[in-house]
């Protein structure tokens, strides 16, 4: 019985810090100027766009499409599509739409940081300023290079744009997926302007600098939050650029969902237990950046944050255990934070009243998402990379039944 107590203060500590990380940012910001003043570039960056793509014939040529719609010099940018252990006509479209494809066939290491770091080692990078990294299952606005060039120079820091989902009025699932990412836009507004690095996902744009001197050295089930954390624990700049937008295709049902959720699960409480040591010790960061990153790392997701929270006040009630209302108001009191980013998000979304009707969903989708979270267990460890199911998207059919 006294493991209770200690499990629910654990959670109250874990769900509580993000919005303790939040207070002390605001704190920064209104005490102090924007920490990240963007002085205007003295000349375009060169930049580097990898592709990394396994079997993704259905997606990429609308992906390269957009990369080729850039508003940006030609002369200033490069298309590369890995292809790797590909079994489809992927780098057939990648070469038929004038890019360069490299093929890699290596099964014994699948996976997309497998092949970067295999691309990595053999492009010249010197010759550019940032490698910018697209999955081929995402599409960019035109205006994507322009806005990511506005930070520059880029060779020793880390940009994360503005990742939006593409396909949101598919159905409630993919709604509440836009009205969270949306949320997400406003936390990361708050860390930029408080010095704070932001997570790095799809659309990443690492400096050449950076590569060379810390090397392509992620390979677990959640590259990202690898980056991220070991990055942030060196003391390189991951900065955010909003203006820089990047849309991902989301999945459209919960068996589509699954694997990708358990995946990203899986690799962040990886990463959380590997590098959350080194962030601790790291001298080049200070006690805000730590706390920050350990929040970033160890946090759950709005619907799992909600799941857990109506899981831990129900026991603490059925135990009970010792100041169950004081837990239970601490529990509650964790909620505020997703609660506010996601309001303010509904209110800016193109459709409101449709989007709020969406999360009519979410006593269906929050016990489904505390399974997954159990699910994931089973992908602990180095097991295999299992790929995320695609489909086509509705604007790509509606044109070709009007060929």
């Amino acid at each position: 019985m006294i493991a209770v107590p200690l499990i629910l203060a654990l959670a109250v500590a874990i769900l509580l810090l993000p919005m303790v990380s939040d207070l002390t940012s605001a704190a920064k910001v209104l005490l102090g100027p924007d920490r990240r003043s963007r002085p205007a570039p003295a000349e375009l960056p060169h930049l580097l766009f990898l592709v990394p793509a396994h079997n993704e014939e259905l997606l990429i040529e609308s992906c390269l499409r957009s990369l080729r719609c850039l508003r940006y010099p030609v002369e200033r940018f490069a298309v590369v599509v890995i292809a790797d252990n590909c079994t489809d006509r992927t780098a057939a479209i990648a070469r038929a739409t004038g890019v360069r494809c490299l093929e890699r066939t290596e099964p014994e290491r699948p996976g997309k940081p497998g092949a970067l770091a295999w691309a990595v080692a053999r492009l010249p990078l010197p010759e550019y300023d940032a490698v910018l990294i697209v999955d081929a299952d995402t599409t960019v606005d035109p205006g994507f290079a322009s806005a990511l060039a506005s930070a520059a120079p880029l060779r020793d820091k880390v940009l994360q744009p503005y990742n939006d989902v593409a396909n949101r009025s598919d159905n409630a699932l993919t709604r509440m997926a836009g009205v969270l990412a949306t949320a997400t836009c406003l936390a990361f507004r708050l860390k930029r302007r408080a010095g704070l690095n932001v997570p790095v996902s799809a659309g990443m744009c690492i400096g050449t600098g950076v590569l060379a001197t810390h090397g392509w050295n992620a390979f677990s089930l959640s590259e990202d939050w690898e980056i991220y954390a070991s990055l942030t624990a060196a003391g390189v700049l991951i900065d955010y650029v909003e203006a820089a937008h990047l849309y991902a295709q989301e999945a459209r049902s919960l068996h589509q969902s699954a694997t990708q959720r358990q995946r990203w699960t899986a690799g962040k409480v990886a990463v959380l237990r590997h590098t959350s040591p080194g962030l601790l010790r790291s001298r080049r960061i200070a006690l805000s950046q730590k706390l920050d990153a350990l929040a970033e790392l160890s946090a759950p997701g709005p619907a799992v944050h909600l799941g857990v929270v109506a899981a831990c006040c129900a026991l603490t009630w059925l135990v009970p255990a010792p100041g169950a209302t004081l837990l239970t108001l601490a529990l509650t009191a964790s909620l505020l934070r997703p609660a506010t980013y996601t309001v303010i998000a509904l209110g800016s979304d193109p459709e409101p009243w449709r989007a709020l009707a969406a999360f009519s969903f979410l006593p269906l989708y929050t016990p489904w998402r505390l399974w997954t979270l159990l699910g994931s267990l089973r992908m602990m460890g180095n097991k295999p990379w299992v790929r995320t199911e695609r489909h086509v998207p509705r604007r790509a059919v509606t044109d070709a039944h009007d060929l």
